[in-house]
């Protein structure tokens, strides 16, 4: 996330960046490769004068994923007493939703299974 946030300050330190997809994540282990991929997108986009926001929107990329839902109860002091796991399918919108009214689109992704 520090290099995505710093890619668009380096380019342009006015420019605003939104982050959107990893509301939810505390931690997680990002693919070096990619992330740097999307590090150097950001900065591509950032360094356009025509634009003023830099938004990253992380979607799922295969719509009907399995999630893993924990319904965890607390007590007074915090400490977890008891968990349930649970399982749903979520219907993710697809990139699609976000690609609407757009002027240009790159499609850089590998197909699927050859990533």
């Amino acid at each position: 996330m520090l290099k995505i946030m710093q890619a668009v300050i380096k380019r342009s330190p006015n420019k605003k960046l939104e982050v959107r997809g990893l509301e939810n994540l505390k931690s997680a282990k990002m693919q070096s490769l990619r992330t740097g991929r999307i590090e150097s997108a950001v900065e591509e986009v950032a360094n356009d004068k025509d634009i003023d926001r830099v938004e990253v929107i992380v979607l799922p990329r295969v719509p009907e994923t399995m999630h893993t839902v924990i319904v965890k109860g607390i007590d007074k002091y915090g400490n977890a007493k008891k968990a349930i796991l649970e399982v749903i399918n979520i219907i993710h919108p697809t990139e699609e939703a976000e690609l609407e009214n757009c002027e240009e689109i790159i499609d850089r992704r590998p197909q699927l299974g050859r990533h």
